[in-house]
């Protein structure tokens, strides 16, 4: 069950919320399916197959919300609707206005969302009350923003802000690859982004490919900073930093494996091993990123 990406929050250190009282808040808002008329709906779900909205183990809290969508595409919608409009024309003698096909859009929109499909998307969110993270499994910023925003309807006042730290990720990765060294238990893998700060926005990347110092001081000597770097910490976590400070692809290693094997072997409760396996290493992951880049600044 380990996350895949993180987007980072920085969690309030006068947190206190049981549990309990953040199940009770985000009952308020739990997922129901939306009508035949309703392109989106939201609302919190259980983490597990099973239980409650929030899932506790020794201070780490698991909670998901759910997004449910009807597959209802632009073309399919514009496409009746200039059938519409033709109809319309033969009638009336001339092109439907700007307003009229604005109209008759709206119209077959409504006709054919019952008929749509729905998919939906769980996205899970971690909260760590032991090191203060708020941690959410997305890679893309619109679905980081649909949990921060439901979030903040049911946690008032709203517990998170955003990490920033004092050195910026761009200017920390930039300088480990000239140095051609990562900092403390961090070392540098292969996949690496350099882009170029001006308009244009030139980019270079190397795919499982490693780059030599002499290409980086060229690079950066041509205005690139680094903006994404492939890493690995304590020889236990592999993944990806970029320069807005968020992680992907995150991947536990062999090492971390073999030890969920063990565990999962001796417990019955799989989830629950996961789940402290991956919180317990990943908390120790974020507390050592964060030194790395100088500390936390405070705004």
């Amino acid at each position: 069950m380990w996350f895949k990406n993180i987007k980072i929050f920085r969690l309030s250190s006068h947190f206190s919320l049981s549990a309990e009282a953040i199940e009770s808040l985000l009952e308020k808002a739990r997922f129901t399916p939306g009508s035949s008329l309703d392109m989106v709906s939201m609302g919190w779900v259980s983490p597990t197959d099973e239980g409650g909205l929030v899932h506790a183990l020794a201070g780490q809290y698991l909670i998901s919300l759910r997004v449910d969508k009807k597959l209802l595409p632009s073309s399919v919608v514009n496409q009746v609707a200039r059938a519409r409009a033709a109809d319309i024309e033969e009638q009336q003698g001339y092109k439907p206005g700007r307003k009229q096909m604005k109209e008759i859009k709206e119209r077959v929109t409504e006709e054919l969302l019952p008929k749509a499909f729905s998919v939906h998307r769980d996205t899970r969110v971690w909260i760590d009350t032991r090191n203060h993270w708020l941690a959410i499994d997305a890679a893309a910023g619109a679905k980081a923003d649909e949990v921060i925003g439901m979030l903040a309807k049911a946690l008032d006042p709203f517990p998170a802000t955003p990490l920033y730290t004092e050195i910026s990720p761009a200017s920390a990765m930039t300088q480990w690859l000239l140095e051609n060294d990562g900092p403390g238990a961090f070392t540098i893998d292969q996949d690496t982004e350099l882009r170029s700060t001006s308009e244009n926005r030139a980019t270079v990347r190397y795919v499982r490919h490693s780059i030599e110092t002499e290409e980086v001081r060229k690079h950066v000597q041509n205005g690139k900073q680094c903006t994404r770097l492939a890493m690995t910490w304590a020889d236990r976590v592999s993944f990806v930093l970029t320069d807005a400070l968020d992680i992907k692809r995150i991947s536990p290693l062999d090492v971390l494996k073999e030890n969920q094997e063990a565990l999962n072997t001796a417990d019955a409760d799989a989830f629950d091993t996961d789940f402290a396996l991956m919180t317990g290493e990943l908390g120790k992951m974020l507390n050592d990123l964060v030194d790395a880049l100088g500390g936390e600044k405070k705004v």
